[in-house]
């Protein structure tokens, strides 16, 4: 039986205790990497650098692994912070696409005043990304993409689908907090999308590579051909997404559905 068959998706708590009992595959963060140094000064930035919340040190390794495994020409991310002082080095052409937050949380003018930033490399497209995204003509196919821009449902799937086409074979796509619960929807529904490999997860960063399938039209439909559907389809009280079929609802699902 599946992980994701078994787990309520409002308990995302147990989450981290089947990643502990390595219930989720992970990624090894252990090796050298040619980009330590860069790590390292970033490393020593406070956990408060700035006042978004920033990236945790394994799932930037992890970045570093993966992404030295390939040839970076042009990547992209939602959200700026750690992460984009890495990526400017990682890649030749970095987009970064974020609110100017200057006065408020400050990430976007602590990254630009970095010295660890490759200023060369980045461009950053500044507005709330519901907006920027959609208005933006990317020029190149994209090598790295990570998404971790606005968490409130739908944007994050609003991102993955303006980012999804531009991504080229063997891109790594990266979804970071998958501990919340919509966005542990969209990560279930990647782990089994035909055109993603599951690499493994980090913490609460999940990484995805793009392989050779064909890209799912996005100005079609065919829900009924996508892997998340045919296998939930049809919906019988929620049982394949929330209780093992033939077990007895649970008392979150009976106050979920209003059977007290």
């Amino acid at each position: 039986m599946r992980l994701r068959d078994i787990i309520p998706i409002w308990r995302l708590e147990l989450l981290q205790q089947a990643w502990r009992n390595h219930g989720i595959r992970s990624i090894a963060t252990d090796q050298p990497t040619r980009y330590d140094d860069i790590l390292r000064d970033i490393s020593a930035l406070p956990a408060d650098w700035h006042g978004a919340g920033v990236c945790e040190s394994a799932p930037l390794r992890a970045i570093a692994l993966q992404g030295q495994a390939r040839r970076i020409m042009h990547s992209a991310e939602t959200g700026v912070g750690k992460s984009t002082l890495l990526l400017s080095h990682l890649s030749q052409h970095h987009l970064a696409f974020t609110k100017d937050d200057t006065g408020s949380h400050n990430s976007l003018p602590k990254v630009r005043k970095s010295p660890i930033l490759k200023r060369n490399v980045v461009q950053f497209v500044t507005g709330p990304t519901q907006q920027t995204l959609p208005r933006h003509a990317f020029a190149d196919r994209l090598q790295l993409v990570l998404i971790d821009g606005p968490h409130g449902y739908p944007f994050p799937e609003l991102e993955y689908y303006f980012f999804y086409p531009h991504l080229d074979e063997d891109a790594l796509l990266i979804l970071d907090d998958i501990h919340i619960p919509t966005i542990f929807r969209l990560f279930t529904f990647l782990r089994e999308e035909e055109m993603f490999d599951f690499l493994g997860v980090v913490s609460a960063t999940a990484f995805f590579r793009r392989n050779s399938a064909p890209v799912f039209d996005p100005l079609d439909d065919r829900w009924w051909s996508q892997n998340y559907n045919k296998r939930r389809f049809p919906i019988h009280a929620f049982g394949r997404d929330f209780v093992p079929p033939g077990s007895r609802l649970s008392p979150e699902f009976r106050h979920l559905m209003g059977n007290p």
